[in-house]
C-alpha cells in the first residue's frame, strides 16, 4: 500500500510538472508571438515614413492603435525609426529636399491622430520651460514636431520658435525667460546648418545666460563628440529619448 501510495503520489507530480512546462511553453510562444505581432506593424510604420505614404501613414496609425500598440511605442519603435532612416538618406545624399517634404506630410497624417491621444497624457503641473527651433537655414521640422510633442506630454510648457530662426532670436527669447526652469532644444537636419550650433552656445556665453539654461541639439548630423565640442549638454537619437534626456536635466 506505501509504494502504491508513493507510485500515486510520483505520477501525480510528474503530471503537474508536465502541465506546467507545457502552460510555460505556450505562454512564451504567445509572448513572442506578441512581439513578433508588434514588430510587424513597427516595420509598417517606419516603412511608410520612409516610402513617403501620405495617404496610408494615417490609417496604419489607426490599424496600430486598435491593436493596443500605445502613441509613445507608435512613436519611438516605428514612426521615429523611419524618420532616422530619411534622415539618414537626406545626408547622405540618396534623397532629396522633396522626398523630405512628402515623409514631413506623412508624418503629419500621423500626428494628427496621435496628437490629441498625447494631449491627454499630459501632466497638468509644469515641470520647465522648453525654447524649441530648427536651427538658421534648415526648414526641415519633422523630428523638430515631434520633440515637442513628447515634451509637452512629458509636462514641458513648449514655446516653438519654428524653422530657419536666426541665432539672435533664439538668444533673445532665451533672455525673456530667464529666470524660469529653462531647457532650449535645436535641430538641424543638415551639416551646414548644424554649425550654427556653435555659434548659439557662443552668444549664450557672452550674453552671461549660459548658466540659466540646459541645452541639448539633435538631427541627423549631431554626434555626442560634436555636442562635447560645443558644449552643450546632451544629445537624444529619437523623440521619445528625447523627452527622457530633457527631464534629467531639470533634474541637475
Amino acid at each position: 500500500m506505501k509504494k502504491r501510495g508513493r507510485l500515486g503520489y510520483i505520477k501525480l507530480l510528474f503530471k503537474f510538472i508536465v502541465t506546467a512546462a507545457y502552460d510555460m511553453t505556450a505562454a512564451v510562444q504567445l509572448d513572442i508571438g506578441d512581439l513578433m505581432g508588434k514588430q510587424e506593424m513597427y516595420d509598417k510604420l517606419r516603412d511608410a515614413i520612409v516610402n513617403q505614404d501620405i495617404n496610408g501613414t494615417g490609417p496604419l496609425v489607426q490599424e496600430a492603435l486598435d491593436a493596443g500598440l500605445t502613441p509613445f511605442e507608435i512613436i519611438n519603435d516605428g514612426l521615429s525609426v523611419g524618420m532616422k532612416i530619411i534622415g539618414d538618406k537626406f545626408e547622405a545624399a540618396e534623397v532629396y529636399l522633396p522626398q523630405i517634404m512628402m515623409s514631413a506630410k506623412a508624418m503629419k497624417a500621423a500626428m494628427e491622430i496621435l496628437d490629441p491621444l498625447l494631449a491627454e497624457d499630459e501632466t497638468s503641473e509644469s515641470v520647465g520651460t522648453c525654447i524649441k527651433f530648427v536651427q538658421e537655414g534648415d526648414i526641415h521640422d519633422i523630428g523638430h514636431r515631434l520633440v515637442g510633442t513628447m515634451l509637452g506630454a512629458n509636462g514641458f510648457t513648449v514655446v516653438d520658435m519654428g524653422v530657419d530662426v536666426p541665432n539672435d532670436k533664439v538668444i533673445e527669447e532665451v533672455a525673456a525667460h530667464k529666470g524660469e526652469k529653462l531647457l532650449l532644444s535645436g535641430s538641424a537636419l543638415m551639416t551646414t546648418s548644424m554649425l550654427g550650433q556653435k555659434d548659439v552656445m557662443r552668444l549664450l556665453e557672452e550674453e552671461g545666460l549660459r548658466d540659466s539654461v540646459k541645452v541639448m541639439f539633435g538631427g541627423a548630423p549631431v554626434t555626442d563628440s560634436w555636442i562635447k565640442e560645443i558644449g552643450a549638454d546632451a544629445t537624444a537619437e529619437n523623440a521619445a529619448e528625447a523627452a527622457n534626456v530633457a527631464l534629467d536635466l531639470m533634474k541637475k
